[in-house]
């Protein structure tokens, strides 16, 4: 028989008592009364809680108002909260209550706990002065088990060694889970279990990325990493390749035909998925009908379908530097649903009667059945617009002057606009970076954007203004909320130290304001660095069904609705509001879309995720021919062990280790944005420029080292 110190269910039958007290308001119970709620007669059941009890009265859990009785010390001593693992393996727990401060957990009281992990932790008894400190009772949600790393092979067993620099535990597989893997592999290893007392979790290799190193092994890890799938089961693509081409012509006389209507995608060079088209006609009255129309995905991926259900799991599609992840199979995304020229394409469309001073004087939402005559590029487009003549020319250049007015609208209206460079790599045949270069957004761009805009603001506000309170309709909206003030003048301070006054009092003051600082760093060394604070000071954009409105675009309803082939939230809104055009209004389940509005933007965070490590990636890989090289950088941020430098050139951006820089003992001045020497008092800021020179680069931790140059 197992002593009661062994006793495997102690901590189950803890947590049972906990709830036991919590649930009777804390009022004083013996043991029996406790056994009598659990409905517990085994005699050593009853013994255990009486040991539990006793025990916990010894270490402070419980107290003992009189003999025999118990009660808890403190009510709510359990706090469900998110793991974030530091370096040392201790971690703090980010409670889910914003209002509670977070939980510090030594390493040995994590109980495999791993980072991210939704978990439940008992909270001690605060010392004074002391911060909240706790052990994990319970894992409730692991954050991931599939984890990318290196496979290190011996003659009994494997080791493998993630690269995910939270994961902090090598993971045991037993030879037979190897799956045909090969030592010193790129793989990616499931936790199959991690028993009680074992140091290491035990798992089984699930997919042989390949050898490490290689592009496509590598940009596979970082999909692997985030929880991308790698490719779409035979079953999807089963279900996409069974969908027909043909458009039965009982399908085009429910909807309204734009096919002879002049209508075009502008979209770049590259793209194989044109989610989007426009129609220009004028009319009669002088005015302009511009139709928005975008791929019908809702009438190809029917709710709770094999394609829905895939589309959903994924959330969107992902961006890698040289390859695109689709959220639908190759046949929808790229051919069934891509508004390609010269095809019929089935479309939902927004369209606008426009005046001269794009005033909307009739809109019209619904679905539509399209012919595209032409395929532009953004650089095509561009030509016209600078005037190179074309027999499109009217309706692109009309449009350009539509589009302005819009803009310009938008910006008296409060809108910021923040234009930072985006990073693009020329790559050889085989993804080896041999250039970097910055994408420059001009007026085709600027155009397309502002139709779409156009159209996703009036399909969210012709929603959002029917009904009142209990009355109003369920939908999908993208919102945006205001920033934090603390966030705010902490940048404030920032661009001051540039010259840059801004003005926070009131939301439109700050939204005037940074526009005139964006407008005025245009070009200049500190646009990036700038522009990327600014971003970074916002909040986050985040789609629901609770809040319509998003500051960054002054808009009080705003929702997506022109990219269904690479966002889920698109289909959903494409569905909803098809519904409520058919005149339906109830049955609803407004939580049930709020859950998928969450699982989207999680998707979306993971996606930017995915797509900023390969581009980190990229620029290491770029930078390790260029070792010993020197570049003319701008410091980019500052933290306890080093700063960061942006490469003013190619907008790589590495660190300089503090234990590196000889002249001075180096310390972080967190308030000013610096490093400064204690004996010689020689600072560097953010936002100084600094002269580097390429030291180490690390491609699978996707590190560049720099050393600094006097």
């Amino acid at each position: 028989m197992k002593s009661r110190k062994e006793n495997p269910y102690k901590e189950v039958l803890t947590q049972l008592i906990v709830d036991i007290f919590e649930k009777s308001g804390n009022t004083p119970l013996n043991y029996k009364q406790v056994a009598a709620k659990l409905n517990v007669v085994d005699s050593d059941a009853k013994v255990a809680i009486s040991d539990i009890l006793s025990e916990g009265t010894r270490t402070g859990f419980f107290n003992q108002p009189e003999r025999g009785k118990f009660q808890l010390k403190q009510l709510h001593v359990y706090v469900t909260g998110k793991v974030d693992m530091t370096a040392d393996g201790s971690a703090y727990i980010v409670p889910e209550d914003e209002n509670e401060t977070d939980i510090y957990v030594a390493p040995r009281k994590l109980r495999q706990a791993l980072h991210n992990d939704i978990v439940k932790v008992h909270i001690y008894e605060r010392k004074k002065g002391r911060k909240r400190e706790g052990e994990v009772v319970e894992i409730l949600q692991r954050a991931k088990t599939d984890f990318t790393g290196t496979i290190d092979i011996s003659q009994s067993y494997a080791f493998f060694q993630p690269d995910d620099r939270k994961m902090l535990h090598d993971i045991f597989i037993p030879l037979d889970n190897l799956n045909g893997a090969k030592n010193g592999e790129k793989v990616v290893v499931s936790i199959l279990e991690w028993p009680k007392n074992a140091k290491n979790p035990i798992g089984k290799v699930k997919n042989i990325l390949g050898k490490k190193g290689e592009n496509n092994t590598e940009m596979n890890a970082i999909l692997a990493d985030f929880g991308f799938p790698l490719e779409f089961p035979k079953s999807v693509e089963d279900a996409a390749n069974s969908i027909s081409e043909n458009i039965p012509a009982e399908e085009i006389s429910k909807r309204k035909d734009f096919r002879n209507t002049t209508t075009f995608t502008i979209d770049p060079a590259d793209a194989k998925d044109f989610d989007d088209a426009i129609s220009f006609k004028k009319l009669e009255n002088g005015n302009f009908e511009i139709g928005v129309h975008i791929a019908d995905v809702s009438h190809y991926v029917t709710p709770d379908s094999i394609l829905d259900k895939e589309a959903f799991e994924r959330g969107t599609s992902v961006y890698l530097v040289d390859r695109v992840i689709p959220m639908l199979p190759e046949r929808l995304s790229n051919n069934l649903c891509s508004l390609r020229p010269n095809e019929d394409k089935l479309c939902f469309s927004a369209v606008f009667e426009l005046d001269e001073k794009a005033n909307i004087i009739e809109q019209w939402f619904g679905r539509t059945v399209i012919h595209s005559d032409r395929r532009f590029s953004y650089e095509e487009a561009q030509e016209i617009i600078e005037g190179k003549e074309d027999e499109l020319s009217e309706p692109i250049l009309k449009l350009n002057e539509l589009a302005f007015i819009l803009r310009d609208r938008k910006f008296k209206n409060g809108a910021i606009s923040f234009e930072s460079d985006e990073v693009k790599f020329h790559l050889d045949e085989n993804g080896k970076p041999l250039g970097v270069y910055t994408k420059v957004r001009k007026e085709a761009h600027k155009l397309i954007e502002d139709f779409m805009l156009l159209a996703n603001r009036k399909v969210a506000e012709y929603i959002g203004k029917q009904g009142k309170g209990k009355n109003k309709l369920p939908f999908v909206y993208r919102f945006h909320d205001v920033p934090n003030p603390e966030t705010l003048s902490s940048f404030s301070l920032f661009a001051s130290r540039f010259g840059h006054r801004l003005s926070i009092k009131t939301d439109k003051e700050t939204a005037k304001s940074l526009n005139a600082l964006m407008t005025k760093i245009e070009g200049s060394k500190e646009q990036n660095l700038l522009t990327s604070l600014a971003i970074r000071s916002m909040a986050k954009a985040i789609y629901t069904t609770k809040k319509t409105s998003h500051y960054g675009l002054a808009f009080d309803y705003y929702t997506h609705f022109t990219s269904p082939i690479r966002r889920y939230p698109d289909v959903m809104v494409h569905r909803l509001l098809q519904y409520y055009l058919d005149g339906g209004g109830k049955n609803i389940n407004a939580e049930h879309y709020e859950k998928m509005a969450e699982h989207s933007s999680q998707m979306e965070k993971k996606a930017a995720e995915a797509e900023r490590a390969s581009v980190k990636y990229k620029q290491a890989e770029f930078l390790q021919d260029q070792i010993g090289v020197e570049y003319k950088g701008i410091v980019s941020g500052v933290t306890e062990w080093g700063m960061y430098v942006e490469i003013e050139e190619n907008k790589c951006e590495g660190m300089v280790r503090l234990r590196d820089i000889t002249d001075d003992f180096y310390t972080l001045d967190e308030k000013n944005f610096a490093i400064i020497g204690q004996r010689k008092k020689k600072s560097y800021r953010l936002g100084d420029e600094v002269q580097i020179k390429v030291k180490k680069v690390d491609l699978e931790k996707r590190q560049i080292d720099f050393t600094l140059m006097s």
